[in-house]
C-alpha cells in the first residue's frame, strides 16, 4: 500500500463555513494512505469558528491553507496545481459529502490503465437524490455524449452506473495525471468568469491533445450538497451579471475548442433549450422573457468572440500571473536580504 501514488486533493473555497469544515473532514478520514489537500481560500473573512478550525489542522500539518484576496474558481485551481506534489491531482468541491474509499476509488484507475489520463466521478446532487434510482438509471451513455457539440445535453452522470469513456467530468469532482499540466502544460482558462460555468468542459476538451482518455468511475462517488451561498454564488443566478458570463462562458469554450459544425450544434441546443426555454431547461416562454434572454445570448456570443480576440495579445491568465509576480517579490526580497 505504502507505493500508492501521491494524491493531492485541491479544494477551492469562496463564502463557504461550516460545508468547508466537513468537506476537510471527510477528506482527512479516508482510508487511502498517502495524500495531501491544499484548501485554496479566496474568502475574505471566515466564522470564528472556522477560522479556529483551519489554523488548528495547519498547524498540525494535516491540510495546507492558502489565502487569497482575489475570487476565480480556475484560477484557484491553476494556484492549488502550482503548489501540490501528487501523481494524481484531484479536485473537490467545498460542500461535498465522502465516504472513507473514495480516493482509492479515483487512485484505482490510474494504476490499472496508463491511458487513463483523467476520472470523473459520479456526483449525486443533494436536490436529484430522489431521481436517482429505479428507472432513471442507466448503464451507459448515449454516442451523443461523445459529440462536444451536443453532448452537454446527453451527460447526467448521476444516472450512469456502468464504467466508461466520457467527454468531460464534473468540476466538485475530478481527478487528473499529473502529466496533464506537468508534461502538456495544460491549464484551467482564467477568462471564465462569474460562476466559471464551463471551465472545467473547456479543459476537458484540451486533454483530447494529450491522447489520454477521461475515465468515469461511478465507485469514485460523492454527494455534492450544492449550498445556495458561497461556492461560486457570488453573483446571483437571476443577475444581469449571471447572464451574460453564463453565455459567454458557453460560447468562449465553443470558440476555442469547436469545429465549425459542431459549434453550430451547440449554438441551436444553448438556443432552443435556454433561450426558448423548451426541455430539458422548461422555462418561461412569454415573449418578454424569450427577447431578454435572445438579447443576453447575442451579447455573450459577441462578448466570447472579443474574448477570442484578445487572446492574439492576451492569454487571460491573469489570476496566474498575478500569482507568479507576488512569487518574484518575494524571491527578490529573499535575495536582497541575503545579499545584506
Amino acid at each position: 500500500m505504502n507505493d500508492l501514488p501521491l494524491i493531492s486533493v485541491i479544494i477551492p473555497t469562496y463564502g463557504r463555513e461550516e460545508a468547508l469544515k466537513d468537506s476537510i473532514v471527510d477528506v482527512l478520514n479516508q482510508d487511502y494512505p498517502n495524500f495531501e489537500v491544499l484548501v485554496v481560500d479566496q474568502s475574505p473573512k471566515h466564522q470564528p469558528e472556522v477560522q479556529a478550525y483551519l489554523e488548528e489542522v495547519t498547524t498540525l500539518g494535516k491540510i495546507q491553507w492558502f489565502r487569497l484576496n482575489w475570487a476565480s474558481l480556475p484560477g484557484a485551481r491553476n494556484y492549488g496545481v502550482r503548489r501540490s506534489s501528487g501523481e494524481i491531482i484531484l479536485f473537490i468541491d467545498d460542500d461535498v459529502k465522502l465516504t472513507p474509499g473514495f480516493l482509492m476509488a479515483h487512485a484505482k484507475n490510474y494504476l490499472q490503465n496508463p491511458e487513463i489520463g483523467a476520472v470523473a466521478g459520479r456526483v449525486f446532487d443533494r436536490m436529484k437524490l430522489g431521481e436517482s434510482g429505479g428507472k432513471l438509471q442507466i448503464e451507459y451513455l448515449p454516442p451523443q455524449a461523445m459529440n462536444p457539440g451536443i453532448a452537454w445535453y446527453y451527460i447526467d452522470l448521476v444516472h450512469t452506473i456502468k464504467p466508461q469513456q466520457v467527454l468531460t467530468a464534473r468540476g466538485c469532482n475530478m481527478s487528473f495525471r499529473r502529466d496533464i499540466f506537468s508534461k502538456y502544460g495544460l491549464r484551467f482558462d482564467e477568462r471564465f468568469r462569474g460562476s466559471a460555468v464551463r471551465e472545467e468542459s473547456d479543459f476537458c476538451l484540451r486533454i483530447r491533445q494529450t491522447g489520454y482518455k477521461i475515465w468515469y468511475d461511478p465507485e469514485a462517488h460523492l454527494v455534492h450538497l450544492g449550498e445556495e451561498t458561497g461556492g461560486c454564488h457570488d453573483i446571483s443566478t437571476r443577475s444581469l451579471k449571471y447572464q451574460l458570463t453564463f453565455y459567454h462562458n458557453n460560447f468562449l469554450m465553443a470558440l476555442k475548442n469547436l469545429t465549425f459544425i459542431e459549434a453550430l450544434q451547440l449554438y441551436a441546443r444553448l438556443f432552443d433549450c435556454q433561450v426558448l426555454g423548451h426541455p430539458p431547461c422548461n422555462k418561461s416562454g412569454s415573449f418578454v422573457a424569450v427577447v431578454s434572454r435572445a438579447m443576453f445570448y447575442l451579447l455573450g456570443f459577441m462578448n466570447a468572440l472579443s474574448t477570442v480576440i484578445q487572446s492574439l495579445w492576451n492569454n487571460g491568465q491573469s489570476y496566474s500571473m498575478l500569482d507568479k509576480q507576488s512569487q518574484m517579490l518575494v524571491v527578490n526580497k529573499e535575495a536582497s536580504m541575503s545579499a545584506n
